[in-house]
């Protein structure tokens, strides 16, 4: 297979779909690799570090959509990328459809054969693929809620940890999956006082013992989710719903509510964010504030750790990679009931039930749309 791996264009997003390392294990099974000129340059890889991992080089992103049977990105494609697309062509990244039905509408008109990271499962029910991202985001998103609270940014001027003498912060995390857990373990490291809410009885007795009683772990309801938010100084949006879109459970009454100069974190802006008051925002501007309260709501958080961000994405997409290149996408899918779960798009069909009721587009579930 003829794999092609463009130069990212969103805003900021220095990621690469593959490292000079995964492009060497594709060569090793016996595939082509096509990289645009620069495309890992934001990570530290030349254009010769591909070519010594066995890559060929294309000038531009035109030449490498034109040139390839799977094109490997991070990002979902912006619109210029998605009209390069063909029908039969393999795209395979980040989709996230549910809040975006533009990129939705020009997918299915590309009849691309579109397979979203997020959404492909494993054996346990979880998300591998959304998982390494998830663990960064969360971990970042302590830090961007930290560096939101100071004065300068239109914070409170706290710090997370306080210091003797002084109460440290009051830290509110939204949803106890993995964009939880991580940012509890960071929050918990800076010494802030954290509460999680989550509606899971099961992962809320996990992350007890997880912190050894140094998180309150609590029920979530309307009510909960209220008397928390508004006694924090700094709340981060983890809610995750498979494909969909996040739902609101910080509306705009309780942001309104907040202490001037608290801070939100929306790690959910992916799939709409998680809180009324967001919108996405990027890298070069990131925060905005709404009722005095700032928020943080960059749609590719890993971006600004990018190098960290792309080996822990490659070391999880690279064995679905040369799988789909090894055995062609049809066989790969057909074998896979957990690849075939991050089928979104299929030759202009919605195949993903999530984004089909999101958006209120005719769903066809992926098993017929591959027979027919």
């Amino acid at each position: 297979m003829i794999i092609g791996v463009p130069k990212e264009i969103k805003v900021h997003e220095y990621r690469v779909g593959m490292v000079p390392a995964s492009v060497s294990e594709a060569v090793a099974h016996g595939h082509t690799v096509y990289v645009e000129t620069n495309a890992g340059s934001g990570i530290g890889f030349s254009d010769q570090d591909y070519i010594d991992a066995g890559a060929q080089i294309l000038p531009t992103a035109v030449a490498v959509f034109a040139e390839s049977d799977m094109i490997v990105k991070v990002k979902e494609p912006q619109a210029v990328e998605r009209a390069l697309l063909r029908e039969g062509q393999i795209l395979f990244t980040y989709l996230h459809l549910a809040p975006d039905p533009e990129q939705t509408h020009d997918l299915i008109n590309s009849k691309a054969v579109c397979i979203a990271y997020e959404t492909v499962t494993d054996d346990k029910g979880r998300l591998p693929l959304l998982a390494p991202m998830s663990e960064v985001a969360g971990r970042m998103s302590v830090q961007a809620g930290a560096f939101a609270l100071e004065k300068s940014r239109g914070g409170r001027g706290m710090l997370l940890g306080g210091v003797p003498g002084v109460e440290p912060a009051n830290v509110v995390i939204i949803g106890g999956g993995v964009v939880g857990a991580n940012a509890a373990q960071v929050a918990v490291g800076m010494r802030a006082n954290v509460v999680i809410l989550d509606r899971n009885i099961d992962v809320l007795r996990s992350l007890d013992a997880q912190f050894d009683g140094k998180v309150q772990c609590v029920y979530s309801t309307k009510d909960a989710i209220e008397k928390h938010v508004l006694d924090a100084d700094l709340v981060i949006g983890g809610v995750l719903v498979a494909g969909a879109a996040a739902p609101k459970l910080v509306t705009a009454e309780m942001v309104s509510k907040m202490k001037p100069g608290s801070a939100i974190v929306d790690v959910a802006i992916d799939q709409g964010g998680c809180v009324e008051t967001s919108h996405p925002t990027t890298h070069s501007e990131p925060t905005y504030i709404v009722d005095d309260v700032v928020h943080y709501c960059v749609a590719n958080m890993p971006g600004a750790v990018a190098r960290t961000s792309t080996f822990a994405l490659n070391n999880a997409t690279l064995p679905y990679i040369l799988k789909l290149a090894d055995k062609g996408y049809k066989a790969a899918l057909r074998e896979d009931k957990h690849l075939l779960h991050g089928l979104n798009v299929y030759r202009g069909q919605v195949t993903c039930r999530e984004v089909s009721e999101s958006l209120n587009l005719p769903y066809v579930t992926p098993e017929s749309a591959l027979a027919g």
